[in-house]
């Protein structure tokens, strides 16, 4: 998987008046995002308030516990957009949650995403003398109902470890918020967040203290254990955040992403994505992991496609060529694959106790056969 990180250069000399300006969004617009007080609710806010303020356009932004409660509004075409995060990526692969029978592979693309210097990390209390992901062995670890992304990424970083869910002890919650409550009350001992949100602040704020453990940019066999249930991740140095005062080796992935549906209308696609950048001075202050949204910043190769209307915007500003395009096409040659799968396993499926067991094996054997790595076999 490339992740081609855009330079500087590319976006030289891109401003404002000479962009392409909003004009065709409606006056009242509706995502969908985390929990309130995360970090992508609260940018989520600080872009409609630029909205409500140089476009006179009004942003609902609808707080969801959990990926499936931020997903729905967004399939049954009561939201326009979402400020997602990696489970958009199972959504798209149909695994844990959405490899159910009212699920399926979801033909999500996006639009643009934050790709700041805060990590997306476990954050852990900083009571428990831990010095590295191995000292996790017997520790308590929060498992989020409705939320398979948030659950794999604690997953990710028990595997860089060499770790397992057997060896932890987890405990179970109905939302993202509540699980990182339970750090500060002493339920868990760490939970995954990004180092930006508002849930971070108040752990680094509370009696137990907290703490980061690096992962390692040399330490190989680790990335590949994480990469092969993680693909998502790339090394980053997370220097913004809670309690962070010098730079860290890390792992992370940009969150929030702007994503909407395959069918959505290219022209207002087009127009939302417009409205990102031309704004981005307006927003880029008003929240942590805001400047993450920048033009410059953007990864155009990464393991979501990219929404038509998108990539039209893209092109206007000489940054989407040959290289994406390819991309793009692997991407959707992938999700080909897995929707027409999906198809006949739904077709001939004869018993709905075994539904998902069926799809899982039809899902790996598909894509094997392919040539192509199916990441989760099971779950």
């Amino acid at each position: 998987m490339r992740y081609a990180l855009l330079t500087t250069s590319l976006v030289a000399g891109l401003t404002i008046a000479g962009g392409t300006f909003a004009k065709d969004l409606p006056s009242t617009m509706a995502w969908t995002a985390y929990d309130v007080g995360s970090s992508g609710y609260n940018q989520a806010v600080a872009i409609g308030a630029a909205l409500k303020n140089k476009k006179n356009i009004t942003l609902r932004v609808l707080p969801g516990k959990n990926d499936v409660s931020r997903l729905v509004p967004l399939r049954e075409n009561k939201v326009d957009f979402s400020a997602f995060g990696i489970g958009g990526y199972q959504a798209l692969e149909a695994v844990f949650t959405f490899g159910q029978k009212d699920w399926g592979p979801q033909p999500l693309r996006m639009l643009s995403m934050s790709n700041s210097d805060a990590c997306n990390t476990l954050m852990l209390a900083g009571d428990l003398g831990i010095t590295s992901y191995k000292d996790l062995k017997g520790k308590r670890l929060p498992v989020v109902k409705g939320a398979p992304a948030l659950n794999q990424n604690v997953y990710a970083y028990l595997r860089f470890a060499g770790l397992e869910w057997s060896d932890v002890k987890t405990v179970e919650f109905g939302g993202y918020g509540a699980s990182m409550d339970a750090v500060v009350e002493g339920q868990v001992d760490g939970a995954i967040t990004i180092t930006s949100s508002g849930f971070a602040t108040k752990i680094a704020a509370g009696p137990r203290g907290y703490y980061y453990a690096p992962v390692p940019h040399d330490d190989e066999a680790g990335w590949k254990r994480m990469h092969a249930v993680a693909p998502y991740f790339f090394k980053s140095m997370c220097s913004e955040g809670a309690g962070i005062k010098e730079p860290f080796e890390a792992a992370s992935y940009p969150y929030p992403i702007l994503i909407g549906y395959e069918s959505q209308d290219e022209e207002m696609v087009y127009q939302m994505t417009a409205a990102m950048y031309e704004l981005y001075p307006e927003y880029k202050d008003s929240a942590p992991g805001a400047r993450g949204w920048a033009l410059d910043r953007q990864v155009l190769s990464w393991v979501l496609p990219f929404h038509p209307g998108a990539i039209r915007y893209y092109k206007e500003k000489g940054i989407w060529k040959a290289a994406e395009e390819e991309h793009q096409a692997d991407l959707l040659a992938r999700e080909k694959l897995l929707r027409d799968a999906w198809k006949d396993h739904v077709a001939n499926a004869k018993d709905a106790d075994t539904f998902e067991k069926g799809w899982m094996k039809v899902r790996a054997d598909v894509l094997t056969k392919a040539g192509l790595n199916p990441i989760w076999t099971e779950w």
